[in-house]
């Protein structure tokens, strides 16, 4: 097994320290490989050190400019930053470079989205819905960013193909809940805020919901 492998093999492990010794021997034998930067860096972000992941993803970037991976990575960074704008020019420049999996449409539907841009998000939110047929938020998500655009009856069935996915989703059946409510379906609403409140006992919203509906 080549230091590369065996990095990845302690990341899977969780076993940080030796991950970055591995990857850090791996660039002193391959200075000019990208990926090592890559790997190292996703290390430094497991651990919290954006700053320095950041950098090693520049170094990925500045040996292979089409290192698609190397985008993703600081893309992600940037969302846990919260700066979404950084997040989603990362996104898009990483599907640019052909990285075009369900991760990253989601992430980009998700930069998008927190951009307050939810009609540009609901492709790419779509879309990753159809390359992670098993992801339950990916599901929820792209259903509230129908709902947010009032395609109430498409957001539903997105919903509940989130839930069937998870059954503990309480947000899930909390939104299914307003939706039955935007409906005027009280009954339908009433039923999915008692089970989120089931799932999760302090879901204020739930509950709030649930009161408004019992008070009329």
């Amino acid at each position: 097994m080549d230091k590369n492998q065996q990095g990845i093999q302690y990341m899977q492990e969780g076993k940080w320290e030796e991950a970055a010794q591995a990857f850090m021997e791996a660039i002193e034998e391959q200075p000019d490989n990208p990926v090592l930067y890559i790997n190292f860096g996703n290390v430094l972000a497991a651990v919290g050190d954006s700053e320095k992941a950041l950098k090693f993803y520049e170094k990925a970037i500045a040996l292979d400019e089409n290192a698609a991976a190397a985008y993703y990575s600081a893309g992600n960074l940037y969302y846990d930053e919260q700066n979404f704008e950084e997040a989603k020019n990362m996104f898009e420049r990483a599907m640019q470079k052909g990285l075009n999996t369900g991760d990253n449409y989601f992430m980009l539907g998700m930069s998008l989205m927190a951009l307050d841009q939810a009609r540009l998000a609901l492709p790419y939110l779509q879309r990753s819905t159809e390359l992670n047929e098993e992801d339950a938020e990916a599901f929820f998500q792209y259903g509230l960013c129908l709902a947010g655009l009032e395609f109430i009856e498409e957001a539903i069935a997105q919903f509940k193909k989130c839930i069937s996915l998870d059954e503990e989703h309480a947000d899930a059946y909390y939104n299914l809940g307003v939706a039955y409510g935007f409906q005027e379906k009280e009954k339908e609403a009433l039923e999915h805020f008692d089970k989120a409140l089931e799932i999760q006992p302090d879901h204020v919203l739930a509950g709030y919901g649930k009161k408004l509906i019992e008070k009329e």
